[in-house]
C-alpha cells in the first residue's frame, strides 16, 4: 500500500514534505519548488489535501494545494500514487497554477 507521508522529491529539483494522513483522510505539509517565474526569493510554502478512501486502496488518488509564500498565485496538484513490484512508490500527478490578474478581461492568460 502507498504511504503519502513523509519527504518527496521530483525529478526537476523541487520537494515537499508530508504529514500523516488524518482519520478523513486529510494531510498537510510544505512545498519547496526548485522552479519559478519569478525574481523574487523561493519561499517553501504550505500545502494541504486530501487522499480518496484512505487506508482502502493500494495506489490511491489524492490532491492538494499549495499556497505560494513569493507570489500571486496559488496551484493545485492531482494524482496518484503507484507501487511497483519492488515496493517503490512514486507519484504521478498534473496541476494547474493560477495567477493573480489585474482584471477579468484578463483572465484568459491567469492560469497554467
Amino acid at each position: 500500500q502507498c504511504n503519502l507521508q513523509g519527504f518527496w522529491r521530483n525529478e526537476l529539483g523541487s520537494n515537499m514534505t508530508l504529514s500523516a494522513l488524518d482519520a478523513t483522510g486529510t494531510f498537510m505539509g510544505t512545498y519547496h519548488t526548485a522552479v519559478a517565474a519569478t525574481n523574487k526569493q523561493i519561499l517553501v510554502s504550505p500545502l494541504q489535501g486530501a487522499q480518496q478512501h484512505p487506508g482502502t486502496k493500494r495506489q490511491p488518488t489524492f490532491g492538494f494545494t499549495v499556497q505560494w509564500q513569493f507570489s500571486d498565485s496559488i496551484a493545485v496538484f492531482v494524482g496518484q500514487c503507484f507501487v511497483d513490484r519492488r515496493g517503490k512508490e512514486t507519484l504521478e500527478t498534473t496541476w494547474l497554477l493560477r495567477e493573480e490578474v489585474p482584471s477579468r478581461r484578463d483572465a484568459w492568460k491567469a492560469t497554467r
